[in-house]
């Protein structure tokens, strides 16, 4: 998959792309880092008509579409702007010109699709600008294949990004961290084969020390909320009380995943928060940027538990999909403890949203918050 790992640093920097297939052949750019010489530039160097192509998500989100796992491909008027373009992958509906949703649209051919995989996987808005390339390339197009200003990425490759995302990881460094509420912690440091995401695992206490089954968290990264205490989240408080509680268990490991936003990236969540503030609450946000409710995947972190050693583990989660993902892929997960952070007022709504509609075993938490109201 290497073409595919090249193209994604390409699409994050604002690179075209040539992506090719048995259903054809074409040029693709981000939305997200398009600008009037991107869009000038692929145009002039096809001579074909771009099209915008979006996920499924967010085509039904726009009413563009009919099934979440559909992506479609969008007859763009002539003169439309970048920043029209941009609205369609991004603005939340209520901002958009009711001209700009009247738009041509059938489901995406495999090229295209493949094209908006490498964007998600790039962590940039799900959206992506195409166009064809001629049978017979013109002498500039052809020359960019020719010196490799072009990256070419087999489609198989592109589509498969996301589907079957790389699970090997790399030991990389280690060394001993002592925290507050685990004196004798050692932090390890692993690298996704793929060169680009890297993890850590916090070994609490020591090993030959750790019970049968062994504590276990696996926590994904949460700037806003393990680094500046956000109230929008409970992240932080879980981070926090999984050491002391894996530390008061005679030690264990906490896995610190770079999956922020459920996946979708830093930038990604901050943009959805924005869209939370006019009404959505998370899942509803994230479809509207064109996700899934949840991009993470699970197989890095199986992948450090077996290097660690761990086949058997005591889970502090509320997430049932983590225990789904840790037993398909052989990791025998003996119980589970729930972890909960406290509810506030700008948090109620994540919460309640995360047990409602995503299935998290949170209804304790929010039913006892409710019978405290009620005694008031």
């Amino acid at each position: 998959m290497q073409q595919a790992e090249r193209g994604v640093f390409d699409m994050r920097r604002g690179q075209p792309v040539h992506v090719s297939g048995p259903d054809g052949t074409m040029l693709a750019t981000a939305v997200e880092t398009m600008d009037d010489d991107h869009l000038r530039l692929i145009t002039e160097l096809t001579g074909s008509s771009p099209r915008l192509v979006l996920t499924g998500e967010r085509a039904c989100a726009l009413g563009l579409g009919t099934d979440k796992d559909t992506a479609v491909s969008i007859t763009l008027s002539t003169g439309v702007t970048t920043s029209e373009i941009a609205a369609l992958a991004g603005a939340p509906v209520a901002a958009l010109p009711a001209g700009l949703l009247r738009q041509h649209t059938t489901a995406a051919h495999t090229a295209e699709y493949g094209a908006l995989e490498m964007a998600k996987a790039a962590l940039l808005v799900p959206a992506v600008l195409c166009a064809d390339v001629p049978r017979q390339p013109g002498e500039a197009l052809r020359k960019r294949f020719e010196d490799g200003t072009f990256l070419c990425v087999p489609v198989a490759q592109a589509t498969a990004l996301n589907a079957n995302p790389r699970s090997g990881v790399i030991r990389i460094s280690e060394a001993d961290v002592p925290l507050e509420d685990a004196d004798h912690t050692r932090f390890v440091l692993f690298r996704e084969h793929n060169g680009v995401l890297e993890h850590v695992a916090i070994l609490i206490g020591e090993q030959e020390a750790w019970g049968d089954p062994v504590p276990v968290r696996i926590h994904s990264a949460c700037l806003t909320g393990d680094l500046f205490g956000s109230l929008r989240c409970d992240c932080g408080e879980q981070l926090r009380s999984s050491v002391h509680s894996i530390a008061a268990e005679g030690g264990g490991v906490l896995l610190y995943m770079a999956q922020e936003g459920r996946g979708i990236g830093l930038a990604n969540k901050l943009r959805a928060y924005g869209i939370q503030d006019q009404g959505l609450d998370t899942v509803d946000a994230n479809r509207m940027l064109g996700f899934h409710d949840d991009e993470r995947h699970y197989q890095a972190a199986i992948a450090m538990l077996e290097e660690i050693g761990v086949r058997r583990v005591k889970l502090f989660t509320n997430n049932p999909e983590k225990i789904l993902a840790l037993a398909r892929g052989g990791i025998d997960v003996v119980e589970r403890r729930p972890l909960h952070g406290s509810i506030n007022r700008h948090n109620r709504l994540y919460l309640d949203t995360k047990a409602r509609r995503a299935g998290h075993l949170l209804q304790g938490l929010l039913n006892r918050k409710r019978d405290i109201e009620s005694s008031d």
